[in-house]
């Protein structure tokens, strides 16, 4: 059974599909007493009653056993519901040792009779809609071979206990969904109010301290202006820090793009990305900041000093855009080839190769005095391109 992540600074909560439990409970202890009033009233005129006693005697002593699992976290488990549903099948198939063919005939309930429809809704509770549907499926084939014919009360209960397993599965499905969602946003939210803290702390103190430094610096001259560049290069770094979004990750094993290219905006260098998450494989978002980040670095080792790079995000929905351009002189005509051949492969491998792990696409645009941007698709889960 899947476990609920829990959020830093709260208190585990409890199994969202707990209340489905609960009733799941209550359903087994009303229908062993609805079994316990059918058996009284027919045990005359079974064919062994002894019998008949015994089957819910065992009823009764699993019953005991399953609201005890059930009312637990760790006995809600595959291996006890799926002994319920094969306990309840294998009573009901006692029945034709008990009821009589006269009984058989006036549609006298099974001995096991509504008693058999709880373990489709516990398997619904753990499993999801399919899984209740199957084991309300299962249930009903059973029904039907232990009346030995196709009536209308047989696919009457053959339905009923499909769409019982199917809706309890459905409803268990989207607690659990709905209980994930709330503990990202309570996590979302406890992140972003702690950063907004650190931000205001961070602007009252060192931000202050470093934007000083830098004015005071650049009024000096001299070696105290390269400290001043220095201070103002992680004012500008501190900045971004503070103003990317919080770093998350879905229970599916996705990333937000966003924050780890947020952090990579300098003075020279600007990041540029939407407002909303930009989800994707938590291996493609490493991947992609470290191909914007080996961007950024020929920037700085090729572009010169004063040259400028933007970095834009952009989310498509079925296929995710990001560039980086700068406005040094460019990359001449076949000087990638050349440093390829002397084996300094950096272009090769650190960006087209990742482009072609990733499966994307990648678009160099670039030449003398041009500048030089890089163009890189990176398509969803379902999509394809050509690399």
């Amino acid at each position: 059974m899947r476990e609920m992540p829990t959020v830093p600074g709260m208190v585990a909560r409890d199994d969202p599909v707990a209340p489905l439990w609960r009733g799941t409970v209550a359903l087994r202890v009303v229908t062993f007493l609805f079994a316990a009033v059918n058996v009284t009233i027919h045990s005359d005129e079974y064919l062994r009653p002894w019998l008949g006693w015994t089957v819910l005697g065992v009823m009764g002593l699993w019953s005991a056993f399953t609201v005890r699992s059930y009312s637990a976290e760790r006995g809600r488990n595959w291996w006890v519901v799926g002994s319920d549903l094969a306990v309840a099948c294998g009573l009901m198939s006692l029945s034709p040792f008990i009821l009589t063919d006269e009984q058989y005939l006036r549609l006298v309930p099974l001995v096991t009779t509504i008693w058999a429809c709880e373990p489709a809704v516990a398997v619904g509770a753990l499993g999801g809609q399919v899984a209740g549907a199957l084991a309300g499926g299962v249930l009903g084939l059973s029904t039907y071979l232990n009346r030995g014919e196709m009536t209308v009360d047989v696919v009457r209960d053959v339905v009923l206990l499909v769409g019982a397993g199917f809706v309890v599965g459905m409803a268990s499905t989207t607690a659990r969904r709905t209980a994930v969602r709330l503990a990202r946003a309570l996590r979302t939210e406890a992140a972003t109010a702690e950063r907004e803290r650190l931000a205001r702390s961070i602007h009252d103190g060192v931000l202050q301290v470093l934007a000083r430094v830098r004015k005071r610096g650049l009024e000096l001259g001299g070696e105290a202006a390269e400290l001043a560049e220095l201070a103002g290069e992680q004012e500008v770094a501190l900045r971004s820090l503070v103003a990317a979004a919080p770093e998350e990750s879905t229970v599916d094993g996705e990333a937000d793009l966003r924050p780890a290219l947020q952090l990579l905006a300098t003075r020279r260098f600007e990041v540029s990305t939407p407002a909303t998450r930009v989800l994707l494989p938590a291996a493609a978002v490493a991947e992609l900041a470290s191909l914007v980040r080996e961007a950024l670095s020929n920037v700085d080792e090729h572009a010169g000093e004063d040259a400028r790079a933007w970095v834009l995000l952009e989310d498509l929905g079925d296929e995710v855009v990001l560039s980086v351009r700068d406005d040094g002189p460019g990359i001449p005509e076949g000087r990638i080839e050349d440093a390829a051949a002397e084996g300094r492969m950096g272009i090769a491998k650190s960006i087209r190769g990742r482009v072609a792990a990733l499966g994307g696409a990648l678009e160099l645009q670039t030449g003398p005095g041009e500048g030089t941007e890089w163009e890189v698709r990176v398509f969803r889960a379902g999509d394809g391109g050509a690399g």
